[in-house]
């Protein structure tokens, strides 16, 4: 296509401007003309007297495209770059005119001051970028509607697709977001799922490979976008050929699982037989094999281990190619698939067309039969087929497969005026049923369906029975509090919580934990003993990974008030190893460690007391790091020798079993016995260890010097329960003593100790418990089935009501066929059935039915109650 019949002009080097990858396709296609902004012609020309001629070498296997792309980007970058104008530009411009393929020229009159700038491989790189970058973004719509045609086609097992964004981090978004459109555009299909076989695996990789494929073209789309407006920059090519690397690799994946369905298609999926024949044949001779994907993928990487950055984005821009003809093979044979699906009584037309009004006998097609056998597409499929036949066929009944086959390829090709339609007809769909999609979690929330919160209520019943064992009370406080009273409590994870706007003069934040609301409470309301429990909500504005969420629900368990020495502590410690043996979670271990030996420890390290508390929270973090990482934090971030770090080192990789360790660290002439505070904690901690060696649960403990726990307001012992198990979690519960925090609020101090349970973490391991086991869980507590055969809804009203009133768990169907009945009590383990038809109305009786045994009695309707009551207390003792 010539420059000249360009209309679009795209204006290099004004003020402001930046260039996008679209335009220099557009203008290296010839779409668009280029032309240098009058602010830039207006800069002064250079002043001196010294030029040079510069050579420039096009590579003899670029195309036009890629030569055009190429001086494209030396022209912007020589404005970007040199203060003053030259000739330089304008030869450029004349030259982006022409078709220069594998030329060599010079550019006469560049300025030797910028004569260690000019560097036209830099610009090669960038233009050819530019140009993978745009037919990147182009070849993720197309992929995407063009597999999922094909799924219609092949009838595929589209269960793969149903993936769900978990909300904490784990899962991938992109592949999430590929499942989501593909849902779209199969919403309503009876075509999907029909077929009964096995999901084949060119089906399964849909959601895994275009959601790189994705991910992978959004980094390098912004990484493009910088290359391109930026001048002559030494080592960007190399710094962008590992983003180019993995494009080739993706893209291969995508045109080899591509080529796999349009084989699929193929053998299974066309039932005319001559029609197969023709296009397979057609496919031998056209279209690019599974083979030659890999080799030019290949070669591609061969070229970036020689560092030959331009043969290697070359490669790169021709295996796109080659995928795009490979997505467009597979558009059509998906599309006659279709046809010939939809009706089955076609035949091959003389030279290779489709005669879509007979059936292969040569007998006219009844439409209404033909109407009825018809399968229906899924709404978003249906509008991309529509839009293919109302494009290729218009109003005429039969078609050239070799014509048809033509005029698919030059759809699916970014240069053809009908390829913006079709892209605007793929977002239309996607995006026309946003109102109707399946609404998205924020990130690190969770739903929790009915099994779920089986689980939940569970759990929950178990640690209130705990706490209330113990005497505490509950108590609950707001969802959010004053700004001022959450901040300074935190430390430096002060910076995770939710600050709300402003609604009517108070700055609100949501609370972080339930320790600090508790802190408030007691103060606010002058307590000075309180023990009390609270399971809700609290909110951290974190980055969500496995097992960390920013909304969940914490289980608090806090002692207030004088008592006697570590009695309290005790008792919560104690607390928190029942809750862990009766929620049944497997091997854990509870970690202690004391506030005051941590201070002491510093203090004899050398850390300056103004430090204690940052090198706490560096220290904390031993159980993701290694101590070499928080060694160089320490000294590189928060200033300390290197001396003192790894005498630090030496004492945090201490633990063991609280006694044994206990008696090492107490031993005549220890270091930590020389610092006031050190000796305190080691007394403490040696009245709170015998104790619980006598409650026989110091098997679990270990005291770890490492323990830190970032939190300011910890004053004594700290714990944290981990999770000895194979599901990663980290820290399942945590705890201290904080004697301060109370004081904070009011006039006077109450010494306080507690501990919070991280109860989703919980969640996490016994829902994996429960699928290792292959446990099903039970939704509901329904112990009886009332099963009325027929539409009488007043019998089934009486019955179900009378069970009720004998606060029995009862639900009640109303439906002719039994086995609807008897389908329903298995799905949901309802244990006994209730069945009334018309001779038990008529004679007064029922037919109580357990469902595991499969047996029935008759029973008289009178003593109904009393039966049933019989049965369930027998089952449950």
């Amino acid at each position: 296509m010539a420059a000249a019949a360009g209309t679009r002009l795209v204006a290099l080097g004004g003020k402001g401007s930046s260039l996008t990858s679209s335009a220099v396709f557009e203008v290296a296609s010839g779409i668009a003309r280029v032309a240098i902004d009058s602010s830039a012609l207006s800069r002064s020309s250079s002043k001196s007297s010294s030029t040079f001629n510069f050579s420039v070498s096009i590579p003899p296997y670029f195309t036009p495209e890629e030569s055009k792309a190429s001086l494209i980007l030396l022209l912007n970058k020589v404005l970007h770059s040199f203060s003053s104008s030259s000739p330089v530009e304008a030869q450029l411009l004349q030259l982006i005119e022409q078709d220069v393929i594998g030329s060599d020229f010079k550019l006469e009159g560049v300025v030797s001051e910028n004569a260690s700038l000019f560097d036209y491989s830099i610009a090669a790189f960038d233009g050819v970028s530019a140009l993978i970058d745009h037919l990147s973004s182009a070849l993720l719509a197309v992929a995407d509607a063009v597999a999922a045609i094909s799924c219609e086609a092949l009838r595929a097992d589209v269960s793969p697709f149903n993936l769900i964004d978990s909300g904490d981090g784990s899962s991938a978004k992109d592949d999430v977001a590929v499942a989501s459109d593909f849902k779209v555009f199969f919403n309503g299909s009876k075509l999907v799922n029909s077929a009964k076989k096995p999901v084949e695996s060119a089906v399964a990789e849909i959601p895994s490979v275009h959601g790189n494929f994705r991910e992978i073209a959004r980094l390098l789309h912004s990484k493009t976008r910088v290359q391109l407006n930026s001048g002559f920059r030494a080592g960007s090519s190399k710094a962008m050929a590992t983003a180019f690397s993995s494009l080739a690799l993706s893209l291969w994946n995508l045109g080899d699982i591509s080529f796999q369905r349009v084989e699929l298609i193929v053998a299974n999926s066309i039932f005319d037989k001559d029609l197969t024949s023709r296009l397979s044949k057609m496919l031998d001779i056209k279209c690019p094999r599974a083979d030659s994907l890999e080799e030019l993928c290949s070669s591609s990487q061969a070229a970036i281990r020689k560092k030959d950055y331009l043969m290697f984005l070359h490669k790169i821009y021709e295996l796109l190619d080659m995928v795009r003809k490979v997505l467009a093979w597979e558009g059509v044979s998906a599309f006659i698939a279709l046809e010939a699906s939809e009706f089955v009584e076609k035949n091959l037309g003389e030279n290779g067309s489709i005669n879509v009004s007979s059936s292969a006998d040569g007998t006219k097609i009844d439409k209404k039969s033909e109407k009825k056998k018809k399968l229906q597409l899924g709404k978003g499929t249906n509008a991309l087929v529509q839009f293919f036949k109302e494009r290729f066929l218009g109003g005429t009944t039969k078609y050239d497969l070799d014509k048809f086959a033509e005029d698919f390829h030059l759809l699916l090709n970014p240069i053809d005026s009908g390829f913006d339609e079709f892209l605007k007809k793929v977002r239309e769909i996607v995006e026309s049923n946003e109102s109707r999609r399946l609404p998205k979690l924020p990130k690190g929330t969770r739903d929790f369906a009915k099994e779920q919160m089986s689980v939940r209520e569970k759990a929950f019943s178990v640690i209130g029975e705990v706490f209330k064992r113990h005497g505490a009370t509950a108590l609950d406080t707001p969802a959010f509090e004053l700004r001022e009273t959450l901040m300074g409590k935190y430390g430096e994870d002060s910076k995770l919580i939710y600050d709300l706007a402003d609604q009517g003069g108070e700055l609100c934040s949501l609370r972080y934990d339930l320790t600090v609301p508790f802190a408030r409470f007691v103060a606010m309301n002058g307590l000075t003993s309180f023990k009390r429990y609270q399971i809700a909500k609290v909110y951290r504005r974190d980055n969500p990974s496995r097992g960390r969420y920013r909304e969940f629900y914490q289980c608090d368990f806090d002692i207030a008030g004088q008592f006697e020495k570590m009695g309290p502590d005790f008792e919560v410690i104690k607390i928190l190893t029942e809750l862990l043996n009766e929620l049944d979670i497997g091997d854990y271990e509870v970690k202690l460690n004391h506030r005051k030996l941590l201070d002491g420890m510093l203090a004899i390290c050398g850390v300056p007391q103004v430090k204690f508390r940052t090198i706490c929270s560096s220290i904390d973090k031993l159980d993701k790091q290694t101590f070499e990482q928080i060694r160089k934090e320490m000294v590189e971030e928060k200033g300390l020798t290197e001396e003192t770090a790894d005498k630090i080192g030496t004492f945090v990789k201490q633990r063991g079993s609280p006694m044994e360790l206990f008696y090492e660290l107490k031993q005549e002439g220890g270091e930590l016995l020389k610092n006031s505070d050190a000796v305190l904690a080691l007394n403490e901690l040696e009245i709170l260890f015998k104790a619980l060696e006598k409650s026989k649960c110091d098997d679990k403990l270990i005291f770890d010097l490492s323990l830190a726990r970032g939190l300011d307001y910890y004053t004594g012992v700290i714990f944290e329960a981990v999770f000895k198990g194979t599901t990663q979690v980290g820290s399942i519960a945590a705890g201290g003593r904080y004697d301060n925090l109370i004081g904070m609020f009011g006039t006077k101090q109450v010494p306080a100790v507690g501990i919070s349970l991280g109860i989703e973490r919980v969640f996490t391991i016994m829902e994996q418990l429960q699928k290792d086991k292959n446990q099903e869980i039970r939704a509901t507590e329904t112990q009886i089935l009332v099963s009325i055969l027929g539409d009488d809804l007043s019998l089934g009203a009486e019955l179900v009501s009378q069970l009720w009133g004998a606060k029995l768990k009862a639900e009640f169907m109303i439906n002719k066929r039994v086995m609807k009945h008897i389908d329903r009590a298995r799905e949901s383990r309802i244990p006994f059935m209730v069945i009334v038809g018309e001779r038990e109305m008529n004679e007064g009786i029922v037919k109580l039915k357990d469902v595991a045994a499969a047996t029935e009695h008759e029973v008289p309707r009178s003593g109904l109650v009393e039966e049933l009551q019989s049965r369930l207390n027998s089952v449950s003792t």
